[in-house]
Parts: C-alpha cells; structure tokens; sequence
C-alpha cells in the first residue's frame, strides 16, 4: 500500500517502515486504512490520505482516558484498529501505523502535558492533573513536518466545550491552551522526543509508579473479565 520514497527529508526517512508496536504491515492496520479511505478519488494526494486518516483514528475510536491495557501486547497497532475506545497512547501508536502503511513518514512523540480542567473523578484517581507520556505524531508532508494528536473524537469536544483538534494538512493539530469558554486548558510542559517505535515497557513502568491508585483501579476493571482481557481497549486479535 506504501509508495516508494525518492525526496525524503533525511529526519523523515526513519519513519517509514513498520516496527514491533507500530505495525504498518499487519491485516488489522491495512483494513483499518482501506475503509477510513474508501470515499477518497484515486487522485487523492498524500495530505488528503493523511487527513482522513487522522480524523479517522480521532472519531472512530472513542477518547476513554479510564481504559489503559496493563500489557504491552495490547499497544500493537493490529489490536488497536479494532478498538471501540483508547486513550491518547494507542491512538498516537494506530495513526502512525496508519499513515506508514500509505507512505507517509510518521514518528511517535511523547510529551508531559497539565489538565487544567481535569474531572474530579480522573484528577482523584490520578492524584495530580499533569499527564506524563502524552503521545502524538509527527508526519511529513511535502518535506514539511506536522505535529498532530488525534486524542480528543469530536462528540467528547462538543460534550465538554473543548476546541476540537482539526488537522487541515498545513498546520499543527495539538491540544488547544483554551477551551471554548477561554479557561486554561491543556498546558505542554515536557517533550520527550521523537520515537519509531512506541517505548510501552518505560512508559507502563512510569505509568504504575506516578498513578498507583489509576492502575490498580484498571487491574480490578481488566480482572473483572474471566478472560482476563481487557474488552475496553483493543479487540480480540484475530484467531
């Protein structure tokens, strides 16, 4: 499905192939890319196929910030094309997947960013309002770079006043510092860096060491499963 790559920029040219967590190449990915582009003519360019791409991830997999898989497997890209909800990690891991299997150059980012308007509920489990390990993407566009998450489906903005994320194909699409009614909002404090594979063992440690209280309450929600698996986030790989 990818196209060959003659001008990439030499920063860009990492993020093409497929890899353990972003997995470009599997079935799951490429049926995932096939129907969230099945409308497009076939003289759809690469910002047109990225577009759509994102707000497919954004809108088709519902933003669950309560739902984390405590096992790395459930952060491969085929298990999360088939997931109703996800938070921001799996998200990020699916679209960069998406947009490899297409030939777009994509990289994982991952950023530390404060919730100002964090519910009380999510704010009481965390114990804090900054998330760490925030992930987004970076593709390239005609040698340009863009930086995009496709976090926040549009029903979950509309529901909460928050400014919808829209990628246009030209400018960046991260979290917006204010929400509809002008409140603070979402506060970048901490880059990470660039990754070509999602680093699930560092952030799931992490995870478990700065939300104790967030991990046990999704260890009893998974083990309420007799199956042991967590329904919630990915879908049942295919047997």
């Amino acid at each position: 499905m990818a196209q060959p790559h003659d001008d990439l920029p030499t920063e860009a040219a990492r993020f093409v192939s497929p890899a353990h967590f972003v997995e470009s190449d599997s079935l799951e990915v490429q049926g995932f890319v096939t129907s969230a582009l099945r409308d497009l003519p076939v003289e759809a360019t690469n910002r047109d196929k990225a577009i759509r791409l994102f707000e497919a991830v954004r809108d088709d997999i519902r933003y669950d910030p309560y739902c984390f898989a405590l096992d790395e497997d459930s952060y491969r890209a085929s298990r999360i094309a088939g997931a109703k909800a996800a938070f921001c990690v799996p998200k990020a891991i699916l679209l960069a997947a998406c947009l490899r299997a297409v030939g777009i150059p994509a990289a994982l980012g991952f950023a530390d960013v404060r919730n100002h308007l964090n519910t009380p509920k999510l704010q009481e489990l965390m114990g804090t309002d900054l998330f760490i390990y925030h992930g987004y993407v970076q593709l390239w566009l005609g040698g340009e770079p863009y930086k995009v998450t496709p976090a926040f489906n549009i029903e979950m903005c509309e529901r909460f006043g928050v400014k919808p994320l829209v990628f246009d194909g030209y400018h960046d699409a991260l979290f917006h510092e204010f929400d509809e009614q002008d409140q603070r909002h979402m506060e970048y404090v901490n880059d990470r860096g660039l990754h070509v594979d999602a680093p699930i063992g560092e952030f799931l440690k992490a995870f478990k060491e700065t939300y104790p209280k967030l991990e046990e309450f999704n260890r009893v929600r998974i083990s309420r499963d007799s199956s042991g698996y967590d329904s919630a986030f990915a879908a049942e790989p295919a047997t």
